[in-house]
């Protein structure tokens, strides 16, 4: 009696796509660097390179790539209204910020406009590769310092919430004054005006006295004009 034909060996699965790319940057040799990273791997194609939102805008909506790797900063069109524009007119691509920046001037648009992630330059080439594959599965994408900025933003106070002793300081401070001159000017130490400055810091999520007069601006806090003397 014959012996049964050995059942054939199943066939192996076919290879995923590549996740295809298109990378925007105004300066070449970072497009030909990341080109270069990219190309490394097979799990990616890049389909298309730009210098500028306008061009990354019109290849985005040519070549529908799975992610568009998006640099802030470039002339003509910048990234953040290239990310807004390609959500106006429905593109399925998702965008992962690569910019130097990640302050909440930065930040903040770029989520708001669209953005899936936000990585920042000096990232290790492993982070990068997993951040495009998160983006490319519709995962948000943050880096360490920017994910800690958005929980400083949420958990910071409203308007109303600095008191009103803050708000008197932080508003001679944007005036101009020293520390010794609102300490002059409100009747209290110097002392007290660093802590007072100091709290306001931890509220905005600020280091410094100029981006918490910054912070103030950005949330009506503050109007540009000098405060009257009582």
């Amino acid at each position: 009696m014959n012996a049964p034909a050995p059942e054939p060996e199943p066939a192996p699965a076919p290879a995923p796509a590549p996740i295809r790319l298109l990378i925007v940057d105004d300066h070449p040799v970072v497009r030909d660097g990341l080109s270069g990273m990219f190309a490394d791997d097979p799990a990616f194609e890049v389909v298309g390179e730009a210098a500028d939102g306008t061009e990354a805008v019109r290849l985005a909506r040519a070549l529908e790539p799975d992610v568009v790797l998006m640099d802030l900063r470039m002339p003509g069109m910048d990234g953040v209204t290239a990310i807004a524009e390609l959500a106006r007119t429905g593109s399925t691509s998702r965008v992962l910020v690569l910019t130097t920046y990640d302050s909440d001037s930065y930040v903040l648009p770029a989520i708001e406009a669209g953005a899936t992630g936000y990585l920042l330059k000096d990232a290790p080439r492993a982070e990068l590769l997993r951040a495009v594959r998160a983006a490319a599965n519709r995962e948000a994408v943050l880096s360490p310092s920017v994910a800690a900025r958005l929980m400083n933003r949420v958990r910071a106070p409203g308007p109303g919430l600095l008191s009103p002793r803050e708000q008197e300081v932080l508003k001679w401070v944007a005036a101009g004054a020293t520390n010794r001159e609102v300490a002059a000017r409100l009747l209290i130490s110097e002392g007290t005006v660093k802590t007072h400055l100091l709290n306001v810091y931890g509220k905005f999520g600020v280091n410094d006295r100029a981006a918490a007069v910054a912070e103030a601006f950005n949330r009506g806090l503050l109007t540009p004009r000098r405060p009257t003397e009582a």
